[in-house]
């Protein structure tokens, strides 16, 4: 959701009320909770005309969806398994529908690193592999970075060689901790973890880390190594988005953060970078970059992450496409 979209849900809960709002939050995610918050509270006045203006926005928006079944998973359910059978619909039906059954860690969803982390110190690194899988990657990135270098390449290298979870593991927190592995070899398995998910949230990792823990990885399976590297996605491989993607990035990146985190590209990125901008604001950038003093590395890849976050947002929409064709876009 962008700024816009934010403001605009923000002002439709305010005008609900406490408790309708309330309401509506219990059925959002941590990170929307997170970012509504803070969009509410960094409010102050807002015109009669905006309210007035959401509100009917979202009233024809409203009246134009359609209930077609009341319960879409019972229908997913109901329909595979009379067009295809019971085991052929199974399959099916865990990759559509998969990660129903993890109540437990939905509470992990709600705390902040350092806890989780704390929580998860003395577990065994397959079991914290289990559990991250199932985080947003950013805050399983976050996790990581609060547990000893040595563990957290132990973790990353079962995230990127775990196969499946046991859904019959995953009732609630306490049982997922100590028996997220169990179940029979019957027990069908949802398909998490892997390369790609290791890739993914290494990329969330801050600092050198990542590099520490693909070193990690290298040592133990070099050709494991390689193919998360294939999958993951940094600052310098802007340069393999077409012109339309990269635009598409730079409508919704900042100034300051694209200024910042062009002091630590190479000329490649910052070459195919000005290319993609009007002339005006092409020249604009040339000045402040050579205007700005020495950045601190830290500053520097703290903002290139933010501009992959836009990356990996604009390719989960389906918006641009990474690393080649659009069934094989990974973040």
């Amino acid at each position: 959701m962008d700024d816009r979209g934010l403001n605009d849900a923000a002002i439709l809960l305010m005008s609900l009320g406490e408790e309708e709002a309330a309401e509506v939050f219990k059925h959002l995610t941590p990170k929307e909770v997170q970012k509504l918050g803070e969009t509410i509270a960094r409010m102050r006045g807002v015109s009669r005309e905006k309210v007035d203006f959401v509100i009917n926005r979202f009233h024809d928006d409203a009246g134009a969806q359609s209930l077609l079944v009341n319960d879409a998973s019972d229908y997913v359910r109901s329909v595979l398994k009379r067009a295809l059978g019971d085991d052929k619909a199974s399959l099916l039906i865990d990759r559509i529908l998969q990660g129903g059954d993890v109540s437990g860690i939905e509470s992990l969803k709600w705390m902040d690193p350092l806890s989780v982390a704390e929580l998860l110190r003395n577990e065994h690194p397959q079991i914290v592999a289990a559990i991250l899988v199932h985080l947003e990657h950013e805050q399983s990135a976050a996790v990581l970075m609060q547990l000893p270098e040595r563990f957290r390449s132990e973790v990353l290298l079962r995230v990127a060689t775990l196969e499946g979870i046991q859904p019959t593991a995953l009732k609630d927190l306490n049982e997922v901790l100590f028996k997220v592995l169990a179940g029979g070899d019957k027990v069908r398995k949802t398909s998490l973890g892997g390369v790609k998910t290791a890739a993914e949230i290494i990329n969330q990792l801050g600092g050198n880390a990542d590099v520490s823990v693909l070193e990690t990885i290298r040592n133990y399976d070099l050709d494991l190594a390689q193919k998360i590297m294939d999958k993951m996605f940094v600052f310098d491989d802007l340069v393999k988005l077409d012109d339309r993607s990269l635009q598409l990035v730079l409508r919704e990146v900042a100034s300051e953060t694209l200024i910042v985190a062009l002091k630590g590209g190479t000329m490649e990125v910052r070459d195919k970078i000005l290319a993609n901008m009007s002339m005006r604001a092409s020249e604009a950038l040339r000045e402040d970059l050579e205007s700005r003093g020495p950045m601190r590395l830290s500053e520097v890849e703290a903002q290139q992450k933010e501009i992959l976050k836009v990356v990996r947002r604009l390719a989960e929409e389906g918006q641009i496409t990474i690393g080649g064709a659009a069934e094989d876009s990974y973040v």
